[in-house]
């Protein structure tokens, strides 16, 4: 990190459909070698899957109950005492639980074995909706191993 300046924080852009900032994220993150036309179609392709599947839920509000789901609320930092390594459970800020949810619902959407890019990321906002699904379980995974490690908490920094 940077001793001089503080990081700005640009302001994005939202996406042109929905207008939500958080979708025009996810966008970025799928996207691969610069091809943003291509992300984008997989998630408006993904969204056209999920209102077939759910006729009474609008995509965006699975996709936002998804994101809000899969988001960390406490993880674990490692903190070095005394030539001993600890992992301290710490609260997650609010643009790194986006950024989490956001990495870990692409990852499982890459590992799942439907057929193609536009099922796997309809099923896997489906499943973090319902609280299922690969990405839920890495929040799990993050939460159970923050609360294992609640005795070192007073190493917080």
């Amino acid at each position: 990190m940077s001793r001089r300046r503080k990081s700005t924080i640009r302001e994005i852009t939202p996406d042109p459909i929905f207008g939500d900032k958080v979708l025009a994220k996810f966008i970025r993150s799928l996207m691969v070698d610069g091809k943003k036309d291509v992300a984008e179609k997989l998630i408006y392709s993904s969204f056209n899957v999920i209102e077939k599947k759910e006729k009474n839920k609008k995509p965006i509000e699975v996709f936002k109950s998804a994101i809000e789901n899969v988001q960390p609320q406490i993880e674990t930092r490692s903190r070095r005492v005394g030539g001993a390594t600890y992992q301290v459970p710490v609260e997650v800020s609010g643009r790194r639980k986006q950024a989490l949810a956001i990495r870990w619902l692409i990852d499982a959407a890459r590992k799942r074995n439907e057929k193609s890019m536009i099922d796997r990321l309809a099923n896997e906002f489906l499943d973090a909706t319902n609280k299922r699904g690969s990405a839920i379980k890495k929040n799990e995974d993050t939460r159970k191993m923050a609360e294992a490690n609640r005795a070192f908490a007073h190493y917080r920094w």
